[in-house]
């Protein structure tokens, strides 16, 4: 946990965002994978945690604005508690260490609740996204699981958003801790891969990797051969030469805070020259893009720039043509560049997901009602603040299936060379990704510096030969 005061200001500056009602936060439960005592790692819910910092299952908490109490709901470990999971500090230990002397027992929130109700008062709570907590809410809001969502407090919502979004020192510390170790990861992965071995092998050395910092996964990590598969978690493939290798995995610190990095190099000790044309070209959509970073930008700008120059790279090689400009307003890049350049990134590697899309990476003025292929899968569009963190990932991705579809169908066949992309088609993917403080002049690379250039990245293969 950070220390006791940075909890309780941060209780005390959302108090002065809301003026009336209680603000809910409902922890996370142990959630079973096939039995009931078979469970998944446990995470704590991240807005629970920002304000709380209690890594707990079975907790609960209110700050009552009108009445000035803020309360933790649970319960201390009882003895079989302790004989299965030996003695810890205690819960009203936790409490104290977050600036919080109320506990009470978990059963007495639904009375506090139900209290609260019968007076006409105003229960603030943020959408939930595990079922136990929409199940749990549903009962004592008397309210359907398909109403939580559309009654979720949008003031709370965007009080939460505000103050995540900018991140303090304590917490810059935290990204940069994880994303180091996420960096001497990519490189031990890059140092070691060879002709033969599985993916699942590398996996599992980045989840060693990952558990031995104290901390664990970000995320499931994206290891393959597949690089055009976005979120490709199987790992059953076995490296050959001639290959690429995509990695995108990230570190979870021990107190919460993420990492996410991408990597891509060559199975083998050198790139070959196509792939090191189209590696070159996501390279410099990655630097346009950083170059770009800084407050008062709007991400949705930087997106773009990245998508033309992906465009201008491909229409150098003859994948694309025409003016480059109206191709992107189009969205014919989208061929190749299916997702966003970027997110906001900190106790959740995709920051804040849970609370909407709307809020955190757009706002009342710009938002983002498209449902352009592509444009639509861009997280963050909103202008950038210092304080703010998050990714830059420009990607180049080959998929068999799309481009069939869209040359059966000759879409934005002024724009793009079917036939030549067709000898491309099974090239696969390439991403490059870092993670960026937003500061008062620009940005600041979050992590230690990984290999970019294919220089850098062909050097550290010839360590593994």
């Amino acid at each position: 946990m950070f220390d006791q005061e940075i909890y309780s200001n941060r209780r005390s500056a959302l108090k002065l965002a809301l003026d009336k009602g209680i603000l809910l936060f409902l922890g996370n439960e142990e959630s079973p994978m096939n039995f009931k005592d078979n469970t998944y790692h446990f995470r704590q819910d991240s807005s629970f945690l920002y304000y709380f910092g209690i890594n707990e299952a079975h907790l609960a908490a209110v700050i009552d604005l009108e009445e000035g109490k803020t309360i933790v709901f649970g319960n201390e470990m009882s003895m079989d508690d302790i004989v299965w999971m030996g003695r810890q500090k205690t819960l009203k230990e936790k409490c104290r260490e977050s600036g919080v002397e109320d506990l009470q027992p978990a059963d007495a929130l639904e009375t506090y609740l139900q209290r609260a109700l019968k007076l006409g008062r105003k229960i603030h709570f943020l959408p939930p996204y595990r079922a136990e907590n929409k199940i749990r809410l549903s009962a004592v809001l008397n309210i359907t699981i398909d109403q939580l969502a559309g009654q979720a407090s949008v003031p709370f919502i965007k009080a939460v958003v505000a103050a995540r979004s900018v991140k303090s020192a304590e917490e810059i510390k935290e990204i940069n801790k994880a994303a180091s170790i996420s960096a001497d990861i990519h490189q031990m992965v890059m140092q070691t891969a060879k002709p033969g071995m599985t993916e699942g092998q590398l996996a599992a050395a980045i989840q060693q990797g990952a558990l031995a910092s104290g901390g664990q996964l970000a995320y499931p990590a994206i290891l393959t051969v597949r690089g055009e598969i976005l979120h490709n978690h199987y790992y059953g493939n076995t490296l050959k030469e001639g290959q690429m290798v995509l990695n995108d995995s990230g570190v979870e610190s021990a107190m919460g805070y993420a990492s996410d990095l991408t990597r891509t190099f060559p199975v083998g000790k050198k790139f070959s020259a196509q792939q090191k044309d189209m590696y070159n070209i996501v390279l410099e959509a990655y630097h346009q893009a950083v170059n770009l970073l800084g407050p008062g930008t709007r991400y949705l700008d930087v997106h773009y720039t990245s998508c033309k120059t992906l465009a201008q790279g491909l229409k150098d090689l003859g994948l694309m043509k025409g003016n480059i400009e109206d191709a992107v307003a189009a969205g014919a890049h989208a061929l190749f560049f299916q997702c966003g350049t970027g997110h906001m990134m900190g106790l959740d590697v995709h920051d804040m997901e849970d609370l909407g899309e709307a809020y955190v990476g757009y706002t009342d003025e710009l938002t983002k009602n498209t449902t352009e292929f592509g444009l639509k899968s861009l997280r963050l569009g909103k202008q950038l603040e210092p304080g703010y963190v998050l990714t830059v990932e420009p990607g180049l991705y080959l998929i068999p299936e799309l481009i069939d579809q869209w040359a059966a169908a000759a879409t934005f066949s002024e724009f793009i060379n079917y036939d030549k992309v067709n000898a491309y088609r099974n090239f696969t993917g390439i991403r490059i990704e870092d993670n960026f403080l937003i500061t008062e002049k620009g940005s600041e690379l979050l992590g230690k510096a990984l290999a970019k250039t294919t220089e850098e990245v062909e050097q550290l293969r010839e360590q593994a030969f």
